[in-house]
């Protein structure tokens, strides 16, 4: 399946599907940890990954195994020894999940002044903004 041309409903929704999966924020950084840093222990990642659940790690990578970015690999030890990789096809997100890292690194200062001009105006915008006042009815 092609996914050119976004003006096909089949097309969109599959795209959607796959951004979706891979848009999201916990496994953007799954996938860019793990580009990094090569094969990880859950521990591991979480520890890297600030302000992740244990709960939605878990949830994150089943689901990046089940669309066949990541690996999981189970140690027959005691206790189990489990190691996360990314496959062929997670290796192809390093490329672009690593552009999108560094625009960010490079860009956040900028994304902060940016916002704090635009709260600031609509401060302000609100501030000069006449109260409108609600009238219950008796």
């Amino acid at each position: 399946m092609s996914l050119q041309d976004t003006s096909k409903s089949d097309n969109c929704h599959a795209m959607s599907d796959v951004l979706n999966r891979i848009g999201d924020k916990w496994s953007v950084m799954v996938v860019g940890m793990l580009g990094r840093s090569g094969t990880l222990r859950f521990n591991e990642l979480k520890r890297m990954i600030n302000g992740v659940s244990q709960r939605m790690l878990t949830l994150t990578l089943r689901n990046l195994e089940r669309d066949g970015l990541v690996t999981r690999k189970i140690y027959p030890e005691v206790p189990p020894r489990v190691e996360y990789g990314l496959t062929e096809l997670g290796k192809t997100l390093d490329g672009p999940i690593g552009k999108l890292w560094d625009w960010s690194a490079e860009n956040y200062g900028s994304i902060v002044d940016a916002r704090a001009i635009y709260d600031a105006r609509a401060s302000a915008a609100a501030a000069e903004e006449p109260r409108k006042v609600a009238y219950a009815r008796g």
